[in-house]
């Protein structure tokens, strides 16, 4: 792995007082959260369902300065506010190294970034943003193909991607050509934090990944995490795993 210096090196939790009875510090693993540190140019966080991985990923966000649905640090557009608070409660840390291009996407509001895309482009004046996605409404490709016209046109390098859930929209086949392009940004300069699912996705070498749970966060090996045990298990008995399950 490429040993290049960070843009955030470390999340932490502030010291105020929170109420636990309120959403999101209900959530165990958010409540008790004290802070992780960032050395490899790639980190993910994973976890079950409801354990707080897109509700961590958006205060990190949030507080690196991007707008709540997602887009890079021009993007200040709002549909709904349903983002918590928990973005107040927690700091980074961010070394003297300064990133030139900076995204965050979340999987379940990217059709309203296109749509705000689709917006801008209708004013006069200057080149169309979509001509930095690839030249093409984002509206006017699959939901997989517009995810991967964002990776190989729009980020460009140097530069703090944040991604919640980007495998949503991708095949394996491609979730395998998005290693190969967050390899290629890596070698840029570039800083990822992906919340994810995708057990592909986690395997890129050197990665960080850390697990929220009911205990909190702590750091895991990739060959301890659920989605690597449960689809490999599958995957060299699948005859044997559906017989247990259906029968």
């Amino acid at each position: 792995m490429l040993n290049r210096r960070l843009y955030i090196e470390r999340i932490s939790k502030r010291t105020v007082e929170t109420d636990l009875s309120q959403y999101p510090y209900r959530i165990p693993a958010i409540a008790r959260f004290e802070g992780i540190r960032l050395a490899s140019p790639v980190t993910f966080l994973i976890g079950e369902n409801g354990m707080g991985k897109s509700t961590l990923i958006e205060a990190i966000a949030i507080q690196a300065g991007f707008n709540p649905e997602g887009g890079s640090m021009n993007f200040n557009f709002r549909t709904q506010d349903t983002h918590s608070d928990l973005f107040r409660n927690i700091v980074l840390s961010r070394t003297a190294k300064r990133n030139k291009d900076g995204y965050f996407l979340r999987a379940e509001s990217y059709y309203n970034v296109a749509s705000e895309i689709d917006r801008l482009d209708e004013a006069p004046g200057g080149p169309p943003i979509r001509s930095y996605y690839g030249g093409m409404s984002l509206h006017g490709q699959s939901h997989g193909e517009s995810f991967m016209a964002l990776l190989m046109h729009r980020f460009y390098g140097n530069g703090l991607y944040i991604l919640d859930e980007p495998e949503a929209a991708l095949s394996p086949a491609r979730q395998l050509a998005m290693l190969s392009r967050i390899h290629e940004l890596v070698r840029q300069d570039s800083q990822f934090i992906i919340a994810t699912h995708s057990p592909i996705l986690m395997a890129y070498p050197d990665a960080e990944i850390y697990q929220l749970s009911e205990k909190g966060v702590d750091r895991v090996r990739y060959e301890e995490t659920d989605h690597y045990r449960i689809t490999r298990y599958f995957l060299n008995n699948p005859t044997g795993m559906l017989d247990e399950l259906l029968k």
